[in-house]
């Protein structure tokens, strides 16, 4: 037996229940974790509200699209007992059961080495939405962009995407001009690294212009809708923009315009469906250029008995960082 946070479906309602689970009835898969970390994040939200949030496909559920801990048995050669593991994406924590739980069973090709240089509880202080930061960086590199182009702009910023996104720049020595719809983020978002707070009612009115004045050589947008489109007619000739969230909706009130006299490129960051040599190589990525001395400041800790209450929360905009869950505690 072993503790998890199951939600149990009642009509359109998820009920989470924290409760013991029998291990015989895992998911089938060809690896046992013993999880050690959790972490949350918006899609968990989403899959923790009614309906599952149109997400979760199997019921009873466990949610939780992040996992790190030691592999407790293995039917794979990839992987023997006792070694470091991390899991995000692949719908973990939607149509299997994911890591709001002390034990989890997984398809081996999910799972990644724990990187040296990172513990598990420093791998969930990343997680999926530092896998996406790192992706996004990496992206606008492929596509040109260097310290010397000009500022980067982050929307969403206090979010665990964002900022990520803003350390990680920082410390590859970029300019970083951060957005943030709350105020008090601000101290925290320039310990980060951030050289310029911008309020988001600043960028949240509607595209009266598709082309505004040339200001960012850069742009990682954890938001999405509206805010994007107006992002996109800032954006420097020939400049990128990796778009990594749908907070702000999936609509895209936009011309082409920006796309046909500036050569702007909208560049899509999927961290799901990300290929298993590009995961490793951003993990590796993540040890060396994400400042390990920044973590502690995101971190916000919390344990199963805590989830109930911030699922809603993280939906609202009202978790700061990264949320991360000792699911032992």
């Amino acid at each position: 037996m072993f503790k998890a946070l199951v939600m149990e479906k009642s009509g359109e309602t998820a009920v989470p229940v924290l409760r013991e689970v029998d291990e015989a009835g895992l998911p089938p898969g060809n690896v046992t974790v013993a999880v050690e970390y959790s972490t949350l994040n918006y899609k968990d939200g989403l899959c923790m509200g009614p309906a599952g949030g149109g997400l979760v496909k199997v019921w009873p559920h466990i949610p939780g699209v992040d996992m790190a801990g030691t592999v407790e048995a293995s039917e794979d050669p990839r992987y023997k007992p006792g070694d470091k593991v991390l899991l995000g994406g692949w719908r973990v924590g939607e149509i299997w059961w994911g890591g709001f739980a002390q034990k989890a069973r997984v398809k081996a090709d999910w799972l990644v080495p724990l990187p040296h240089g990172l513990t598990t509880r420093q791998a969930m202080a990343v997680g999926t939405a530092g896998l996406t930061s790192m992706l996004a960086v990496m992206a606008l590199e492929d596509h040109g962009l260097t310290p010397s182009k000009g500022e980067v702009l982050v929307t969403g910023a206090a979010g665990g995407v964002g900022s990520t996104a803003v350390a990680i720049l920082a410390r590859l020595g970029y300019q970083v001009a951060a957005v943030t719809g709350r105020p008090e983020t601000e101290g925290y978002l320039r310990d980060l690294g951030a050289t310029r707070i911008i309020p988001r009612a600043d960028l949240a009115e509607t595209v009266k212009r598709p082309l505004e004045a040339e200001t960012w050589a850069g742009c990682i947008d954890a938001v999405g809708g509206p805010m994007l489109a107006r992002v996109l007619g800032q954006m420097k000739y020939g400049a990128s923009v990796a778009a990594v969230g749908l907070a702000g909706g999936a609509g895209l009130p936009a011309s082409v315009i920006p796309f046909l006299l500036r050569g702007v490129n909208l560049l899509g960051i999927d961290s799901v469906m990300c290929p298993y040599e590009m995961r490793v190589k951003a993990w590796a990525r993540i040890v060396t250029d994400l400042p390990h001395d920044k973590l502690d400041a995101m971190v916000e800790p919390a344990t199963l008995a805590d989830l109930p209450a911030l699922g809603p929360a993280i939906l609202k905009g009202e978790v700061k960082g990264r949320v991360v869950i000792d699911v032992n505690a």
